[in-house]
C-alpha cells in the first residue's frame, strides 16, 4: 500500500456527505500545499490538491 503525508492548508470547511447505497460518511476538501522548491527568480507556487476520505477519516475531517 502507498502512503503519502501532506502538510498544507485546508482552502474552506470539508463538505460531508453520504453515499446512496451504503450510507457511509465522506468527506471531500481541497488542501493547499505549497512547493518546497523554488526556482531562483520565481515565486513560490502552491499545489491545490483535492482530497477525498471515508469511514474514520471523514469524521476526523469534520471535526477538527
Amino acid at each position: 500500500m502507498n502512503k503519502s503525508i501532506l502538510l498544507g492548508r485546508l482552502t474552506k470547511v470539508p463538505e460531508i456527505r453520504y453515499s446512496q447505497s451504503t450510507n457511509t460518511k465522506v468527506a471531500l476538501f481541497t488542501l493547499a500545499v505549497n512547493r518546497k522548491y523554488v526556482k531562483e527568480g520565481e515565486e513560490r507556487q502552491t499545489d491545490f490538491i483535492n482530497i477525498i476520505s471515508y469511514w474514520i477519516l471523514a469524521d476526523f475531517a469534520e471535526k477538527y
